[in-house]
């Protein structure tokens, strides 16, 4: 069992899309074990795709945001501000078997579904770290965490694995999910500002100044008082980059190698920071051995890739032809699968 949580400090990386198809393919390769998705993200984008997509799964998430009790991730949210420092061990309450709305993803997914009143609810969470008990911020922080654990104690802790999908801004959901995770999974897309984002994802998270005498973050500064384990790097994935002429992909691989350099140099100063794949042939030694392990790339399939989160039909279970999206019939060509279902399915196989 691992918990992984899929953040970068930036909006627009694809985490949500990211989140379904890993989740989506995991299940798949892995008919035996449970896949939880926590969607921590008030978007509710990568419950939206698992749900059905862009119209049937917004119907569908209005349908369970409009049901009593609401079961969703602002339910049990609701469930933890009432009582803040004493799980109430309602977790399990308040998952959905996903098959039950769309059954293009595989029946041992399990969601606890993205609401927008997270950030109604934001404001109370952060005020129940302060004040109350004296841990009480090491309380709140656990919330998540307590979340996964009742939904695994109802599973009599058989073998799963689980996502959680977060939030871009560096929120008191982020700092939820962080803490719940064990391992983190960093998508960026090739640009100059996922390199800022990225080095932000190393500043916040793990205290890495980038200039002398810059002030560390709040939750790195709590998480080292508390004693509290973060989510170790298991992989940093350039997401759906775009493969054009020559030209663009030479710019496309100069960010993603600048990307990796800056990851490349925390490793060699910090590698405790990193989680070292089970099952690895041996710790890297080069930056090459390193790239092999962290960096991974998922190619864009352009129109596949939109087909498959409007219609909530996993990449590697999408098929060539038309396809009908918002009232129009779009074409999906074999060589679009072709370039990112690959990806995919191998990006899958290096997790745990």
């Amino acid at each position: 069992m691992a918990i992984y949580a899929i953040w970068n400090n930036k909006g627009g990386v694809g985490k949500s899309y990211l989140t379904f198809q890993l989740a989506s393919e995991y299940a798949r390769q892995n008919p035996r074990k449970r896949v939880l998705v926590v969607d921590l993200c008030p978007q509710a984008n990568s419950s939206s795709m698992l749900l059905g997509g862009m119209e049937q799964g917004e119907a569908r998430l209005t349908q369970i945001h409009t049901q009593q009790p609401r079961r969703t991730i602002s339910g049990y949210i609701e469930d933890r501000i009432l009582s803040p420092y004493v799980s109430p061990n309602s977790g399990a309450g308040y998952i959905t078997q996903v098959s039950h709305y769309n059954n293009a993803v595989p029946n041992n997914v399990y969601l606890v579904v993205g609401d927008e009143q997270l950030e109604i609810q934001s404001s109370r969470v952060s005020s129940a770290t302060n004040p109350g008990p004296q841990d009480a911020w090491r309380i709140v922080h656990l919330w998540i965490r307590d979340l996964i654990v009742d939904v695994q104690n109802s599973w009599n802790d058989e073998d799963n694995c689980v996502f959680i999908d977060c939030n871009p801004s560096f929120s008191i959901y982020t700092e939820l999910a962080l803490t719940a995770a064990e391992r983190l999974i960093i998508p960026f897309s090739a640009d100059g500002s996922s390199k800022r984002a990225v080095k932000a994802v190393l500043a916040l998270v793990y205290g890495i100044r980038r200039h002398a005498g810059d002030t560390q973050s709040e939750f790195f500064l709590e998480t080292e008082r508390y004693r509290m384990a973060q989510p170790t790097i298991y992989m940093y994935v350039g997401n759906r980059l775009t493969q054009m002429n020559s030209s663009s992909a030479s710019a496309f691989r100069t960010v993603v190698s600048e990307i990796g350099k800056e990851i490349w140099e925390v490793w060699k100063t910090t590698p405790q920071f990193f989680c070292i794949h089970p099952g690895s042939a041996s710790t890297p030694v080069s930056q090459k051995a390193f790239r092999d392990m962290f960096q991974y790339e998922v190619n864009d399939a352009n129109t596949a890739s939109v087909v498959s989160g409007a219609l909530g039909i996993p990449i590697a279970s999408l098929t060539a032809g038309q396809k009908p999206v918002a009232g129009r019939n779009i074409s999906v060509n074999q060589s679009q699968l072709d370039k990112q279902v690959p990806n995919i399915r191998d990006l899958v196989q290096k997790i745990e």
